[in-house]
């Protein structure tokens, strides 16, 4: 007995909704950034204990950045919402790390705000142009998120109370320096990233389209207008009446006298 196969019609394959799990994992992480603040400052930031649960619950998060990608690809349930808000939440965690952990003097100042100050500005670019495409996270940016995980992990966890303390921190800072090159670095690259789908998006050549419409109507307006003005001045009606001299106009024939 063959086995039947039911029509499913044919067109375009629905779009997954946002309703799915890999978005609830991006929302969760939004939600464990204000709880992973909470737990870095207890005890004025520098009780080992609660800096351990910090760092728990940062590493749960950064797994959570890890996984929502991977079963989006694999369920089919890639959408805009996540396409942004990822991106979107990784910056919310990592920022907040960079700011608390130079509040308590982990972290230079001026790394945090050369790296907060490029985040901000992908984010805002993202946002300008969306409306010729979702940019994604390219490979410069994916290493860039692995080594700011890896860098402000490390420095949150209480490295002075472990042995090799010293050798630690030497690589949790060594991770730090490497994620802000390549912070600067991913940063120059979508810059260039969104200026080219600027230019070759469908809604840039539907514009430009549409302009050249209207300027080649402009034209073939004006053409016909020119020639239409020259043909009326080089025309001479047969049978037009004269003028009188001052231009008021047609003067009338002369009466010839009846002669009965």
């Amino acid at each position: 007995m063959t086995p039947q196969t039911f029509h499913r019609g044919e067109g375009p394959a629905p779009r997954p909704t946002d309703w799915n799990l890999p978005n609830a994992l991006t929302v969760l992480r939004f939600l464990l950034v204000p709880v992973y603040a909470v737990l870095l400052f207890q005890d004025g930031g520098h009780e080992p204990w609660w800096r351990f649960w910090a760092w728990v619950v940062f590493a749960l998060a950064a797994v959570t950045d890890g996984v929502d990608g991977k079963l989006a690809r694999r369920r089919g349930e890639i959408t805009n919402f996540g396409k942004v808000a990822d991106p979107i939440a990784d910056k919310a965690l990592t920022g907040t790390a960079f700011i608390g952990l130079s509040i308590l003097g982990v972290v230079w100042w001026w790394v945090t705000v050369v790296i907060l100050v490029r985040e901000l500005g992908i984010t805002v670019l993202r946002f300008v142009v969306i409306r010729h495409g979702v940019m994604p996270a390219g490979r410069g940016g994916k290493l860039k998120t692995m080594l700011q995980t890896l860098s402000l992990g490390s420095l949150t966890l209480p490295l002075w109370v472990w042995p090799l303390s010293g050798v630690l921190t030497t690589i949790a800072y060594v991770l730090l320096g490497a994620a802000l090159v390549m912070t600067v670095l991913s940063g120059v690259d979508y810059v260039f990233k969104a200026a080219r789908l600027r230019e070759t998006s469908e809604r840039t050549r539907l514009r430009r389209a549409a302009r050249a419409a209207e300027r080649e109507a402009r034209v073939a307006q004006r053409t016909h207008w020119t020639t239409r003005e020259g043909g009326d001045a080089s025309a001479s009606p047969r049978g037009a009446t004269s003028t009188s001299s001052s231009g008021v106009g047609p003067v009338p024939p002369e009466k010839t006298p009846n002669r009965d």
